[in-house]
C-alpha cells in the first residue's frame, strides 16, 4: 500500500508468555501515539494543499512515510501486540496510511487540476479502489514477500505527476490513474520493498538511493531537472520488472 512502506504492528508471532511492566505499557502507547501522529501530519498536509503550497504538502507526505517506516520496527521490538492488546495497531496504521498514501495525494491531484472534468468524479475512482485494497485481508503476503494488487503508492504517483507527467496533459494523467486503480483490485503481485523474496540488497539499497533522488527532486520543485526525473524513474522501472519476474517465477514453482 500502503501499503508501500506500511508498518506491521501485528507481525509479532511469538507464543511465549510476556511479563508486562509499566514501562513496557508506556513504550507501547508511545509507539501507538507515534503512529497516530500521522493523522496530525495529514491535517497539516490538507492545509498545505488547500493553500496551494504543494511543495510543503509533498514534504509532509515524506514525513509521514518516515514515521510509517519507523513505527513498525519499534512495534515489533517491544512486542506491542502482547504488551498492549486492547489497541489494534494494524487498524490504526491502515487508517493513517489510507489518509497519507491515498486520500491526500488524490486530493492534491484533484485540487491542482491535473485531472480532466469531472475532476472529483475521476478522483473518486482511486479513492474507492484503494479502500478495497486496504480492506483486503490477503493484500499483504508477508511470508512470500509480495503485495497483492497495486499497493496504493499514490503519494509517489502524484509526486511524479507533479514533477513530470502533468506536462503531457490531463488525459494522460487520467489514463495512468485508471490503470493503477484497476491494478489495485486485480490479482497481480508487487514485491514487498523491505521484505522481498529475493535480492534484498538490490530492493532495499536501490530504494534508499531512489528516495534520495526523490528528495533532490523535491528540493528543486517546481523547477525540476529533466535529467534527475529520468534518473529517478530507473528504480520504479526495475521494481516493476522484477516484481513481474518474481511473481511469475514463484507461481510457476508453486505449480511445479
Amino acid at each position: 500500500m500502503s501499503h508501500g512502506m506500511q508498518s506491521d504492528h501485528s507481525a509479532d508471532d511469538s507464543k511465549q508468555p510476556v511479563v508486562v511492566r509499566g514501562v513496557d505499557r508506556l513504550a507501547a502507547y508511545a509507539v501507538h501515539v507515534l503512529t497516530a501522529s500521522g493523522a496530525a501530519i495529514a491535517a497539516l498536509t490538507a492545509a498545505a494543499i488547500f493553500s496551494e503550497s504543494y511543495s510543503t504538502a509533498f514534504l509532509l507526505m515524506a514525513t509521514a512515510v518516515v514515521v510509517d517506516a519507523v513505527d513498525g520496527p519499534l512495534a515489533r521490538r517491544i512486542r506491542i501486540r502482547h504488551v498492549c492488546p486492547e489497541i489494534d495497531g494494524r487498524k490504526l496504521d491502515d487508517i493513517v496510511d489510507y489518509l497519507n498514501y491515498t486520500f491526500l495525494p488524490i486530493l492534491l491531484l484533484a485540487h491542482a487540476g491535473w485531472l480532466p472534468d469531472p475532476v472529483w468524479g475521476w478522483a473518486a475512482i482511486p479513492l474507492v479502489t484503494s479502500l478495497f485494497g486496504f480492506a483486503n485481508v490477503g493484500a499483504k503476503e508477508e511470508q512470500a514477500g509480495f503485495f497483492r494488487g497495486f499497493p496504493s503508492y499514490w503519494n509517489i504517483v502524484v509526486f511524479y505527476v507533479a514533477v513530470w507527467l502533468h506536462g503531457y496533459g490531463r488525459w494522460t494523467v487520467l489514463a495512468l490513474v485508471l490503470a493503477l486503480s484497476l491494478l489495485t483490485v486485480l490479482p497481480v503481485r508487487f514485491v514487498y520493498p523491505n521484505r522481498p523474496p529475493r535480492w534484498m540488497p538490490l530492493f532495499v539499497g536501490g530504494g534508499v538511493i531512489w528516495l534520495g533522488v526523490l528528495l533532490g527532486l523535491l528540493m528543486q520543485y517546481p523547477d525540476t531537472s529533466a535529467g534527475l526525473v529520468a534518473l529517478s524513474l530507473v528504480y520504479p522501472a526495475v521494481y516493476v520488472v522484477l516484481s513481474i519476474y518474481l511473481d511469475v517465477k514463484t507461481r510457476n514453482n508453486r505449480a511445479a
